[in-house]
């Protein structure tokens, strides 16, 4: 089958040949039809410091993807041929305490599909039943491609109550961009982005933000502008998917005291922030987010997706034949594409 490969530690990727994946009886084969490029994937295509700890090569990448089942192992119950589905790529254990009581998301022995087994650039994927989402029929290919990063999304924007909330999402890659029609739809009163990139801040405006932010061209007066825009006390909820050390000290700075911050973004290193002055004094409430609440989020992001899939049409900027990853990951990373879907 045709797949695209991680096939030597450096930067670059192989568009080659795979083998077809066995279907084991707890488990479905899929014939793939959309794929997504996510942020992780172009760390990979780099080769940055987190991918030389994390991959290790040869790997098939990949793990946003909609196609339907061409396959069923005998043990697997309630899926059928033909059925179009997508999949949670968090392959967890099921047995220890974090799966048991409805936390997966956070298992200690996960692997995770394109990272550390087999992904979805590829025209097959095996997948463990118990993994696979079924897609209604009211919710198109290029949508369901985007469970996986919405899903980041929805999980941020939901692990706090929003409604009538000021919002601030700081940074707006996909998953940032995906938040702002989340946090509209779960009826934010106001939603701000932080954003330096010129491109995004204006795709941030397009899918519904309320005000943009240039936060580098603001500087000392980011907190003011916000203030000025949703009254003195400031913002009630930071939504940080920058991965950012100064856009993090920025957010918690322009949150209302009493304020909750939802942590998505990944730093490259430590973050020096002051605690007391910016946490502890004010009483924020951090909450780290990994991943999606399995399977919680995946409900929501239907019902999301279901009524509201063309609030996200901006943000799918491309869509390349598989054979044209590496020019979606290099425009990725020049910063003229975002959300990249390949069609297999």
């Amino acid at each position: 089958m045709r797949a695209v490969w991680k096939d030597v530690a450096g930067r670059g990727l192989l568009v080659s040949r795979a083998p077809e994946p066995a279907c084991g009886d707890n488990e479905v084969l899929i014939k793939v039809r959309k794929a997504g490029i996510c942020g992780t994937d172009l760390h990979i295509f780099k080769w940055d410091a987190w991918s030389q700890n994390r991959i290790k090569p040869p790997l098939v990448m990949g793990h946003e993807f909609v196609g339907e089942i061409v396959g069923i192992g005998k043990a697997v119950q309630g899926l059928s041929l033909g059925q179009r589905v997508s999949a949670e790529g968090h392959i967890t254990c099921g047995h220890c305490r974090f799966c048991r009581t409805a936390q997966g998301h956070i298992c200690q022995t996960v692997k995770i599909i394109g990272v550390d087994c087999a992904g979805c650039f590829a025209e097959y994927i095996a997948m463990p039943a118990v993994n696979v989402w079924p897609v209604p029929d009211n919710i198109a290919d290029k949508y369901a491609a985007t469970f996986d990063p919405l899903g980041n999304a929805m999980h941020t924007a939901m692990a706090q109550p929003i409604a009538m909330k000021n919002v601030l999402i700081s940074g707006a890659g996909s998953i940032g961009l995906f938040a702002v029609p989340i946090a509209k739809a779960a009826g934010a009163a106001r939603v701000i982005v932080s954003e330096p990139d010129p491109f995004k801040r204006e795709m941030a405006a397009r899918v519904g933000a309320d005000l943009v932010i240039d936060p580098i061209a603001a500087g000392t007066k980011f907190k003011e502008q916000i203030c000025d825009f949703v009254g003195n006390y400031g913002c009630d909820v930071l939504l940080e998917m920058s991965g950012n050390s100064a856009a993090l000290c920025q957010g918690l700075d322009a949150l209302a005291l009493g304020g909750v911050a939802s942590l998505l973004g990944i730093y490259p290193g430590e973050v020096c922030t002051p605690l007391s002055e910016l946490v502890v004094f004010k009483c924020l409430t951090l909450i780290g987010i990994n991943g999606r609440r399995m399977f919680e989020t995946w409900y929501q992001s239907e019902n999301f997706l279901a009524t509201s899939a063309a609030m996200i049409d901006p943000i799918i900027t491309h869509q390349l034949p598989l054979e044209e990853i590496e020019n979606g990951m290099l425009m990725m990373e020049q910063g003229k594409a975002i959300k990249v879907l390949l069609d297999l």
